[in-house]
C-alpha cells in the first residue's frame, strides 16, 4: 500500500465483514475446488494461502483479527487436519502396543470445505485526496473443523475461524495468483485486485465502537433480517461520510 500520513486521515472506521461463498458473485473466491482436472495456474484462494503458509512465503498468520497471537505452521495444521483410529486399530494397539497406518483415518480440510471468508478492513477519508478509501487489513477462512468430517452425522455447526492472515504481507503472493474472470477468460485478474477493488458482496457483522467492538449479533438477537438491515445502515453511514464532505 502507498504511504498515508496520519495527519491526512480526517476520519476512519474499521469494519469486519462476512463474504458468503454461497452467493454467486463470490464464486471466484471459492472455486476451483477440484484441482485434479484443471491446470496448475488455477487455484482457489484458500489453496493459494495454505500452500504459501506451508512453504514459508506467508509468515504473518495470527489467531484473531487483532493480531494478538501469532500462529505457527504446526498450530495451523492442528486446525486443518484430524486423525482418528479405527476400532481395529484400537484392538491392535491393545494387543501389540502399536497401530498400523491403514487403521488410522486422516481428514484434511480442503477448498471445498470453506463456507465463508471474514475480512477486516478500514475505511478512511483522505483529506489530501478528498475521497473515501478502503484498506484491507486481514482475511480469514471459515469452515467446520476437520473433526466434523470424521463425524458428519453429529449435526453440530462447528464453524471456526481457521487463521487470520495479515493482508499487506500476503499482497505480493495474491498479486501473482489469478482468479477466474467470468467476463473475459483471456484476462484473469489477481486475487489482490479482486479483493482490493471489492468485487464481491459482503455483510458487516462488526465495527469498531465504544462497547468494545460489539458485533451486530450481540445487540440484535435471533433476527437475521434486522441484522442485514443493520449491516446496510452501517454501510450507508460510511458512504454518507464522503457525500457529506462536499455539503457546505
Amino acid at each position: 500500500y502507498g504511504y498515508v500520513d496520519d495527519r491526512d486521515i480526517l476520519w476512519s472506521k474499521t469494519t469486519w465483514e462476512i463474504v458468503d461463498l454461497d452467493e454467486r458473485v463470490n464464486f471466484p473466491l471459492y472455486y476451483p475446488i477440484d484441482t485434479n482436472n484443471i491446470g496448475s495456474e488455477r487455484r482457489s484462494l484458500y489453496d493459494v494461502l495454505v500452500k504459501n503458509i506451508k512453504n514459508g512465503n506467508i509468515s504473518e498468520v495470527y489467531a484473531d483479527s487483532y493480531f494478538s497471537e501469532k500462529r505457527t505452521l504446526r498450530d495451523i495444521e492442528g486446525s486443518l487436519v484430524y486423525s482418528d483410529t479405527t476400532d481395529l486399530g484400537i484392538e491392535q494397539f491393545n494387543a501389540v502396543g502399536r497401530v498400523d497406518p491403514e487403521y488410522v483415518r486422516r481428514f484434511t480440510l480442503d477448498a471445498g470445505d470453506i463456507e465463508e471468508w471474514r475480512i477486516r478492513g478500514v475505511w478512511y477519508l483522505d483529506k489530501r485526496q478528498g475521497e473515501l478509501r478502503y484498506r484491507l487489513l486481514a482475511i480469514c477462512p471459515v469452515a467446520n473443523e476437520a473433526r466434523s468430517k470424521a463425524f458428519p452425522d453429529d449435526g453440530v455447526d462447528a464453524k471456526v475461524e481457521l487463521f487470520w492472515v495479515w493482508y499487506p504481507g500476503a499482497r505480493e503472493i495474491l498479486h501473482k495468483a489469478k482468479a477466474f474472470n467470468r467476463k473475459n477468460t483471456s484476462q484473469p485478474i489477481s486475487f489482490d485486485h479482486l479483493l482490493n477493488s471489492r468485487r464481491f458482496n459482503a455483510i458487516i457483522y462488526k465495527d469498531d465502537n465504544v462497547q468494545g467492538d460489539r458485533g451486530v449479533a450481540d445487540y440484535i438477537n435471533d433476527n437475521a433480517l434486522m441484522q442485514l438491515l443493520e449491516s446496510d445502515r452501517i454501510k450507508d453511514q460510511i458512504r454518507n461520510i464522503e457525500i457529506d464532505l462536499w455539503n457546505y
